[in-house]
């Protein structure tokens, strides 16, 4: 595509993956303050005044202030997250942080998660300030460090020392809800009002070191193995909670089927199947080994980290079947646990973000659902916000848009960035 012919929402989302932001986890990231100063010149650019917060160096978090038409009503939260997950770049069929534009695609880690809606947020505002608008009320605009490690070193640290950024501000609207997905023969836009609580384990087994060439029945690596396998193996049941079942209800009168089946319906939803499936059920799954130091060494310890997402509530009932699952030999250790919640589909907002979307892709029905994984729409949640996943975008039907999460080969239309820009500002120049 032409540098003439990218609009602005693909330039700077291109821009943003170009800085090489990768949270590598355990407080090594890097260039969160190089894509932060991009986003504060661009805000100060627009005549805001913004605010830089990094209680940790190098972890930068930016926020400005858009004053409303009407400040009698709350504030309105739109905040991204500025770092990205690892990228192996030997996977990748592109450079992965060139921010490369091919076949109407903008590609890189980011396209997806989530510098796609970073860049929408900043050029929705500019729209509005460019033509002497304001929006209908005070936006706060921030964009977080370390989201990708569940945020313990961003949002959560800025909701604790700086919760006057976020002054008057009753909901927040962020990222992994508002695109739209196949339902059989037609299309639906997934609208997230809730998430999954989340819990980073690690499983410690214990032996005996010795010799690699004996007889050895007391090997921790053996005992990882068959406890990582047992898990990984678990098929955990269905437990729906209500968005759950206004979501599946919805996709039984779209498609016409009578089943009450919950993975029945989920296959309805094409390339996003398995993301649907993961939000009424638990999901365990092992991410990473460490043994061993040398091929003749029986190690005497071996452990695996594992994610695991469940339902708002069912904490402590999942860890007590991880438990009886690896058997009471394996330590389970708690690396990082964070909350999980689910908010009404209703509300001015709620409706506000329907009509949006209705006014720019007519007829297409909007389903709430409950997100697997989760956003700093979390920590947010402890000042009393409350936070919807709404990155508006119109999607091609056979496009695995939620598999390129943390995948490899992300990327996203150019034309699915206009229309999210589109609806994002519409929605702010009325809400």
């Amino acid at each position: 595509m032409p540098e003439a012919e990218i609009p602005e929402v693909a330039r700077i989302a291109a821009d943003l993956i170009r800085i090489d932001t990768t949270n590598f986890g355990g407080g090594d990231a890097r260039g969160e303050r190089e894509a932060a100063e991009y986003v504060g010149a661009y805000l100060e650019g627009l005549g805001l005044e913004t605010a830089y917060h990094e209680p940790i160096p190098r972890r930068t978090n930016v926020c400005a202030r858009v004053r409303g038409r009407n400040p009698d009503k709350p504030a309105l939260v739109l905040h991204g997250h500025l770092d990205v997950v690892p990228a192996m770049v030997d996977d990748w069929s592109v450079d992965p942080f060139a921010g490369e534009i091919r076949d109407g695609m903008l590609w890189g880690r980011g396209a997806v998660d989530m510098k796609n809606m970073d860049a929408m947020i900043l050029t929705s505002v500019a729209e509005l300030l460019r033509a002497g608008e304001q929006p209908e009320r005070d936006l706060v605009l921030a964009f977080f460090a370390d989201e990708e490690n569940g945020g313990v070193e961003g949002s959560q640290l800025v909701v604790r020392d700086r919760p006057e950024w976020f002054d008057g501000a009753t909901e927040a609207i962020s990222e992994v809800g508002g695109y739209s997905i196949p339902v059989g023969d037609r299309s639906a836009y997934l609208l997230q009002v809730g998430e999954k609580a989340l819990m980073w384990v690690t499983l410690v087994a214990r032996g005996r070191a010795g010799h690699g060439s004996r007889f050895h029945p007391e090997n921790a690596v053996t005992r990882l193995a068959e406890a990582v396998a047992a898990l990984g193996a678990r098929t955990w049941p269905v437990e729906l909670t209500e968005t759950t079942r206004r979501l599946l209800e919805g996709i039984g009168e779209i498609t016409g089927d009578p089943t009450r089946d919950p993975d029945a319906l989920a296959a309805h939803t094409g390339p996003a199947e398995a993301f649907v499936k993961s939000t009424f059920r638990t999901v365990a799954n092992p991410t990473g080994l460490t043994a061993g130091y040398k091929h003749n060494v029986i190690p005497d310890a071996a452990s695996a980290t594992v994610d695991i997402r469940v339902l708002p509530g069912s904490e402590d009932a999942v860890l007590a079947e991880v438990q009886r699952i690896v058997g009471p030999d394996i330590e389970i250790r708690m690396f990082l646990r964070d909350i999980g919640m689910e908010i009404p589909f209703e509300g001015p907002l709620v409706e506000a973000m329907v009509g949006a979307l209705g006014r720019h892709d007519p007829g297409v029905p909007v389903l709430p659902y409950l997100l697997g994984a989760g956003t700093d729409n979390k920590a947010l949640s402890t000042i009393g916000i409350a936070g919807y996943g709404f990155a508006p975008l119109r999607l091609p039907r056979d496009l695995d848009f939620t598999g390129m999460f943390h995948g490899v080969d992300e990327r996203v239309p150019v034309d699915a960035l206009e229309f999210g820009q589109r609806v994002l500002t519409d929605l702010i120049r009325t809400y």
